[in-house]
């Protein structure tokens, strides 16, 4: 058992168009999962406008708990896939960028993720 410290959302994203026609982006809560965040490389850069923007990557490790193939938001069925998905977890945001159930054992989840900001 991996047990945690970290209790994490996972979230889809479903576009929805507004009054005017824009296109808006509204996530919906899949699975709270609870477990280990690890870094496991970063940097820190400047941008051509010397701005300053962290670059990392993180590995959230939790026990096995399912995780919805798809959910329907609005009468709409929307696949739950790491392109549609983000993590929240410490009131920060990260793109999700694989989910792993290792050698297929539905023993823990292994998440690799990309940090993207705060809330």
């Amino acid at each position: 058992m991996i047990g945690g410290n970290i209790e994490a959302l996972l979230q889809i994203n479903v576009p929805v168009e507004n009054e005017i026609g824009s296109v808006v982006d509204t996530w919906h809560d899949v699975v709270s999962l609870k477990g280990f965040m690890d870094l496991s490389s970063g940097d820190s850069k400047h941008t051509t406008f010397d701005a300053k923007i962290q670059e990392s990557t993180h590995i959230f490790v939790c026990d096995y708990k399912p995780i919805p193939d798809a959910l329907e938001v609005e009468g709409n069925l929307v696949r739950v896939s790491p392109e549609n998905a983000r993590m929240v977890a410490n009131s920060q945001r990260f793109d999700v960028m694989l989910i792993d159930n290792p050698m297929n054992l539905n023993k823990q989840w292994e998440i690799y993720l990309k940090y993207t900001g705060g809330q």
